[in-house]
């Protein structure tokens, strides 16, 4: 299993200096409404616990994590959210799925077709990029090494990838929360907890204006308020990331 993209950084870093703009609190609730849909319990519902705690990460107030949990149980009436997966590619062949939560396919569908078609890439059929990828429970962890890899073992995790000082603890779907809680309990230090989409294999991109035209078009389509989460398959050397 490949291991974290430079790409799954650069979104961590982008997020934690974007996080006091509306948009991204919009990102943040629709993720929350959207897990809201099967329970509005965080305690029985472990997909909400984990939209709030991201969303508390960020330092969204409660009175909006509340509200979204409100419209996604539909106490607020209105359209519903619904959660739309968009599947593409970009320049140099990268494949690329995109998470999208939205009362309204009809405003979002265009925006992201056009953020693809505008930064050299385009849309693909249902299917014919998803199987690329790896749908998996993930754990960021701070700090490496046998213990952590024993710990993370231990408590059901299926792979354990060492990267830039911390650990990347993949576990199955059904499974993210017992191995998540297990490594609480164990004391170790959580940073991310999530739903992910792993690829297989990676394409390695070496040239700094395909670099760069790639990139164009991921913060594009994160710039798209519906646009909840992004995942590819490209390894950018930080050298040539501009």
């Amino acid at each position: 299993m490949s291991g974290h993209s430079k790409w799954s950084s650069i979104k961590r870093e982008k997020g934690a200096k974007d996080a006091a703009r509306s948009a991204e609190f919009t990102k943040l609730g629709n993720a929350v409404a959207i897990a809201a849909r099967g329970g509005p319990d965080p305690d029985l519902n472990f997909n909400l616990r984990l939209a709030i705690d991201r969303a508390k990460t960020s330092n969204m107030p409660n009175a909006n994590i509340q509200r979204s949990i409100d419209r996604g149980s539909g106490k607020l009436g209105g359209e519903q959210i619904q959660e739309v997966l968009y599947e593409g590619y970009g320049p140099a062949g990268v494949a690329i799925l995109v998470e999208a939560a939205t009362d309204n396919i009809n405003r979002t569908f265009p925006d992201i077709r056009l953020a693809f078609s505008k930064h050299g890439g385009h849309l693909a059929e249902k299917g014919a990029v998803a199987f690329q990828f790896d749908h998996v429970g993930m754990i960021c962890v701070n700090g490496t090494g046998d213990e952590v890899l024993l710990k993370a073992l231990d408590a059901g995790a299926n792979d354990v990838v060492e990267e830039d000082g911390e650990s990347i603890i993949y576990t199955g779907l059904n499974d993210l929360a017992k191995v998540r809680d297990a490594l609480r309990s164990n004391n170790l230090d959580i940073t991310e907890a999530e739903l992910s989409y792993v690829p297989n294999n990676s394409v390695e991109i070496s040239d700094s204006a395909t670099a760069g035209k790639i990139m164009r078009l991921m913060e594009a389509l994160e710039d798209i308020d519906d646009v909840t989460n992004t995942y590819v398959n490209f390894e950018i050397p930080d050298e040539i990331v501009l």
